[in-house]
């Protein structure tokens, strides 16, 4: 049998910290798994499964009876790493990775429900979690009911009928509507109905739903999480009991894997993340003050703006206004065309949270598959665009806007 490569020594433990760390310190040290070599990177496990030191070892894997990893579409130290480390940004007590924003969001509510379940949910949100919500779970059986606003009447009135979960997006893509998080939780948990919260547009460092009474939150972790245009992914963060009671036997089962390559590159990613979220909800600030001035604009729609209908709301439940601005120009479609292409910096595309300013027409491309009346009822006109601000200069970002409206 060879020896052990050149270098490896297992490492002795070092005793914990006795205190309790600040998220930002979380964000490079949480989770952390260093292998024999003591390599300051996290490492990379590109395996798809392992081995067992005995029969007798794989039968209590199995069984949960010893902590060894069974099957890359359970689990991997890399990916452990990114889950235990976003974890502990979030204050979860569990995360599970996947694959995609939307196989996040579609097990973090599937594996709730059964024929005859009742869902709740927020009347604004991204096209695919509408299609997901009131297009492939009736097929299962399963009733959906929108809510509109914060009413708290109009939200008991939902509620008031048996109900297995609700789901808030807040901001929500692209128009960032408000829902008071607080509110709907304490009146989702009197009928027994856990709580989802949808965070992407606020990200970790500027929402904690877990906080302010949500069960659950899910992540597109290709924004923001990632941030850098470079992979996709997803997250769903919890109790012991959803994690493992409901939603693990869910994923393990169909599959929404995330690759341990991804993985990595989120763990690296989570590093930096405080800093790039905060610059660029910032420079969103700005951009969306100067918007507001601007006499072709019809409404700019930011949370960190007076204007905002949810203002108070989102002073109350986030730390920043975020890093997206809804604008509704007063021209047409044809003139809005005529805006983005004469843009030099920003750039044209469906992405969001990303470390380079984008921007996108809703109508036609990321909520294009929404009925016109669906699309009306969420604002969505053909005068509308979403703007992703990223971390470049907040001077040449203004430039490359005040010279394409001119």
């Amino acid at each position: 049998m060879s020896k052990r490569p050149w270098g490896y020594q297992p490492l002795p433990d070092r005793p914990e910290p006795d205190w309790s760390l600040h998220p930002e310190t979380n964000a490079v040290r949480a989770g952390l798994a260093r292998s024999g070599f003591g390599e300051t990177a996290e490492a990379l496990y590109l395996t798809s499964g392992f081995t067992y030191g005995s029969a007798e070892q794989a039968v209590e894997s199995f069984t949960d009876e010893t902590d060894h990893f069974v099957y890359g579409r359970f689990a991997n130290p890399t990916i452990s790493m990114f889950e235990q480390r976003l974890a502990a940004i979030e204050g979860a007590e569990f995360c599970v990775a996947t694959g995609s924003g939307m196989s996040a969001m579609f097990a973090s509510v599937a594996c709730l429900v059964q024929a005859g379940d009742h869902i709740v949910a927020s009347a604004a949100m991204f096209s695919s979690c509408y299609v997901v919500l009131t297009e492939i779970l009736p097929k299962w059986g399963v009733t959906i009911e929108l809510v509109k606003g914060n009413d708290p009447a109009d939200w008991a009135k939902a509620l008031s009928k048996p109900t297995a979960a609700v789901f808030i997006e807040t901001p929500s893509n692209p128009m960032l509507d408000i829902v008071d998080i607080a509110m709907v939780s304490n009146l989702a948990h009197l009928v027994g109905a856990t709580v989802i919260v949808d965070n992407v547009m606020a990200s970790p460092i500027l929402q904690k739903p877990l906080e302010l009474g949500a069960d659950v939150v899910m992540y597109s972790a290709t924004k923001h999480i990632d941030g850098q245009g470079r992979v996709l992914a997803g997250a769903i963060l919890g109790s012991f009991s959803y994690i493992h009671e409901k939603l693990n036997p869910f994923v393990r089962h169909t599959g929404p894997s995330i690759s341990p390559f991804n993985a990595w590159v989120l763990v690296k990613s989570l590093e930096t993340m405080s800093m790039r979220v905060e610059k660029m909800s910032n420079s969103a600030q700005t951009l969306a003050q100067y918007l507001e001035t601007c006499p072709q604009i019809k409404s700019v729609r930011y949370p960190g703006l007076k204007s905002h209908a949810g203002y108070d709301i989102a002073q109350k439940q986030m730390s920043g206004g975020g890093t997206t601005i809804g604008i509704e120009f007063k021209g047409s479609r044809a003139e809005v065309f005529k805006f983005m292409n004469a843009l030099r910096v920003i750039d044209i595309s469906n992405n969001l949270g990303d470390s380079k300013s984008l921007i996108t027409h809703p109508a036609s491309t990321t909520h294009r598959r929404l009925a016109p009346e669906v699309q009306a009822e969420m604002g969505i006109t053909d005068s509308v665009l979403r703007l992703s601000v990223g971390l470049e200069y907040p001077g040449d970002l203004l430039t490359d806007i005040e010279h394409a409206l001119n």
